[in-house]
């Protein structure tokens, strides 16, 4: 899973409260304009080690283990890239390991590790909900990168600060977008994307009920429906943009209500019809592979998404915008984003350190922004042109549309079973079931975790 002109975010992250918005106009639900030209990810080279000669002359030799991101598509290539910098420069060697593509499975992974006091990995890729579950197990940073984490937005770096110790450092954000087919909008007579679900579902009939003609495999929606974290992601997007709150809002349980219901049995509805009957099985890279196919209208997904579709039959096709929002709501994303952490169980902490000082350091921010779509954690690589030009989903239309937090700053520790509580129900719904027979058992279940 995978992310600006004035960057300013307020609250905190996962854990704790995150908005991201753009000292600029409000936002807006128009089409962007024009489609950004990204550049070739092969003219793009990962940046120069700073300082490499002092660390080389450290460290050499020495190896280290990173779980980085899972093994699939530009995130894979852009890791080892990178590693393979890193080792050219300092010495020190690194054994990529891709973490599971499911943000649940790589939790476990970690927590295995974690549990065992394994001395692999010496650096984590950390999901934004998880400093509060991991963070007995990792390094406090702030010696060695406390001066460089105030270059980055500083509400992540309150979000990876737990008891007074920053136990990670932000590597790049996400939040989720929409995707429509911009050839296609145009072919069946529409000037801009739908701004509200119902309109969605309306352009996406017509749509489909046309290209079907030629196209039995082509449909209107697509989305993570899977059962598992980006099935909360995706879930949390729909109920917050109908008026149905945040699954938790104050410290209360608040998933089981009618406009939760309402947006959650209208998606169930469209499942083998405007969506296919298989999307109950997509993670990111599914919904995606069938909008790069030129399979589907509209799709639900992160911004890394942009520059995995520049080598697809749909390159030069499509363009991004806010997601849409029900009659009582309003357009969100739900917050995403990758941290990276050192093990207090590494033997080789500095060299660790370095690793992490390099992979989140400016230069490589704005390396992951180009090559692969990554909303960058420090403002001031969010305002360089080349940046904001590869990257439409940075532009204030797109950027300033209203962030929502998965629950866990009310979860903590128990973020994992909450969110299993969510996706698990909401998956039940979009099988079948009835909205009104789900929502009361995950609110039964968030709310024993909670007391």
């Amino acid at each position: 899973m995978k992310h600006r002109a004035l960057l300013v975010v307020a609250g905190l992250v996962g854990a704790a409260t995150l908005a991201v918005s753009l000292t600029v106009a409000a936002a807006g639900t128009s089409r962007p304009s024009g489609h950004a030209t990204p550049v070739k990810s092969a003219a793009i080279a990962p940046p120069k080690v700073p300082n490499a000669a002092a660390i080389k002359a450290k460290y050499h030799g020495q190896s280290i283990q990173f779980i980085g991101d899972a093994a699939v598509g530009a995130s894979h290539k852009r890791d080892l890239k990178l590693v393979a910098r890193f080792q050219k420069d300092t010495g020190i060697k690194v054994n990529l390991v891709p973490h599971p593509s499911g943000s649940d499975a790589a939790y476990s992974q970690l927590a295995r590790a974690f549990g065992s006091k394994s001395s692999k990995p010496d650096v984590a890729m950390i999901d934004v909900v998880w400093p509060g579950a991991f963070a007995p197990y990792l390094v406090n940073l702030k010696p060695a990168l406390g001066k460089a984490s105030k270059q980055f937005v500083q509400s992540i770096i309150q979000n990876d600060t737990i008891g007074g110790k920053l136990v990670a450092i932000p590597w790049f954000g996400d939040f989720g977008i929409l995707y429509y087919r911009t050839d296609l909008l145009k072919k069946y007579g529409y000037s801009k994307p739908p701004t509200t679900w119902n309109t969605l579902f309306a352009m996406a009939k017509k749509i489909q009920d046309g290209e079907q003609k030629s196209n039995k495999n082509f449909y209107g929606l697509v989305y993570q429906g899977n059962s598992y974290e980006g099935l909360t992601c995706d879930a949390l997007e729909w109920v917050a943009s109908a008026g149905g709150g945040n699954f938790i809002d104050n410290g209360k349980v608040t998933i089981n209500n009618t406009k939760a219901a309402t947006i959650l049995d209208a998606m169930r509805n469209q499942v083998g019809k405007l969506t296919p009957r298989g999307v109950t099985s997509y993670d990111e890279e599914g919904a995606r592979n069938v909008f790069a196919a030129g399979n589907a209208m509209f799709m639900r997904n992160w911004p890394y998404a942009y520059s995995a579709n520049q080598t697809t039959p749909v390159k030069g096709k499509f363009s991004v915008t806010v997601l849409p929002h029900g009659a009582a709501g309003h357009s969100v994303g739900t917050v995403g984003g990758w941290q990276l952490a050192v093990s207090k169980f590494s033997k080789h902490k500095p060299a660790a350190i370095e690793f992490v000082r390099y992979m989140t350091s400016p230069a490589v921010q704005k390396f992951n922004a180009i090559f692969n779509s990554n909303v960058p954690t420090i403002p001031a690589v969010a305002k360089i042109k080349a940046v904001v030009k590869t990257n439409p989903y940075l532009t204030p239309a797109i950027a300033n549309v209203a962030r929502v937090t998965r629950p866990g700053k009310y979860l903590k520790t128990h973020y994992n079973e909450g969110s299993k509580a969510i996706y698990q129900g909401v998956s039940q719904i979009l099988n079948g079931t009835p909205a009104k027979n789900v929502l009361p058992s995950i609110a039964s279940k968030l709310n024993s975790l909670i007391k």
